[in-house]
């Protein structure tokens, strides 16, 4: 079972959208994530001018698929400014070190090689890297300590604002696992299905909204009653290739983030819709019965935990 972890935000001008300092507690990684405009300013935080490993984030626009770039350098800082002069896209960078100055090159390179790969799985952002970056060889024990700190890169970054290295979709969870963490009645990750005239889609609940799986048709015309939202949305995802036009339908290519069960269901149908009665678990039972089940375990457990 994954233990918590606390994280730790520096805000040295008390503001979000400045400079920002993170660390986990008591671990030995350390970020500073920085606006471009104040770029000149990490030359005063040493935290930069050491070994480390860096990313360059283009702000979120709309519904298209943010650009970033994953480095590294044995002075973050000074490549920065180099980035500065030749790269155009990114608003803000975030830099990871180490406090305790234990950081190689080859330990720099293994992470930047581990960390595109990852980016790349997770396809959140499109990625500026030309090459692929050659992964060092290091000894069992240096790779072991590196991973760990792959764990914490990650959480800081999600912490940030800056998903780039979470997946859409979490790996499944095995049947003894759920049954040890959910209530009752809940249904973790479970892949629910909804069929309306010749479109067919499966998705997923997810902390973030609701997921339609890649492999999901849609309709090609909307109704008046559909959101401009949703129709801006499709035109968005038909222009960067992850909707593709298949004749009498819209077939999705890629897994696609929807802020409601309702919305995902309006997209695929081309009309409103109510998403807890639209989509359906293996069972049979609606999405609206599922978390209907849900609040009445919760209403239990608490009246039981407050008896």
């Amino acid at each position: 079972m994954p233990y918590g972890k606390s994280v730790r935000i520096f805000l040295p001008d008390a503001t979000v959208t400045g400079i920002r300092h993170a660390e986990i507690v008591n671990r030995t990684g350390q970020t500073v994530a920085c606006p471009r405009a104040r770029l000149d300013e990490l030359k005063s935080w040493p935290e930069t001018a050491k070994p480390g490993i860096y990313f360059l984030f283009e702000a979120r626009l709309g519904d298209s698929k943010p650009l970033a770039y994953i480095g590294e350098s044995e002075n973050v800082a000074d490549r920065l400014l180099t980035h500065d002069r030749k790269k155009e896209f990114w608003n803000d960078v975030v830099v990871f070190t180490s406090k305790d100055d234990n950081l190689t090159k080859s330990h720099i390179k293994y992470l930047e090689s581990r960390l595109e790969a990852s980016a790349k799985a997770a396809d959140r952002y499109e990625l500026e890297n030309g090459n692929t970056p050659t992964q060092s060889s290091l000894p069992r024990a240096e790779r072991d300590a590196m991973d760990e700190l792959l764990e914490d890169v990650r959480l800081v970054l999600g912490t940030l604002g800056y998903p780039i290295l979470e997946p859409l979709l979490q790996p499944k969870i095995a049947p003894s696992m759920i049954a040890s963490l959910a209530s009752p009645g809940t249904s973790a990750g479970e892949e629910l299905t909804f069929t309306v005239h010749d479109f067919s889609a499966r998705g997923v609940r997810t902390n973030e909204g609701f997921v339609i799986n890649a492999g999901s048709t849609a309709s090609k015309t909307n109704s008046d009653s559909v959101t401009g939202k949703i129709v801006k949305l499709k035109e968005q995802l038909l222009a960067d290739g992850r909707l593709v036009d298949n004749g009498d339908h819209l077939l999705l290519a890629e897994d696609v983030l929807m802020s409601s069960s309702s919305y995902a269901a309006a997209f695929i149908a081309g009309t409103a819709r109510s998403g807890p009665q639209s989509w359906f678990a293996a069972n049979g039972k609606s999405l609206k019965e599922i978390e209907e089940s849900a609040l009445r375990v919760s209403a239990t457990t608490i009246a039981v935990d407050g008896a």
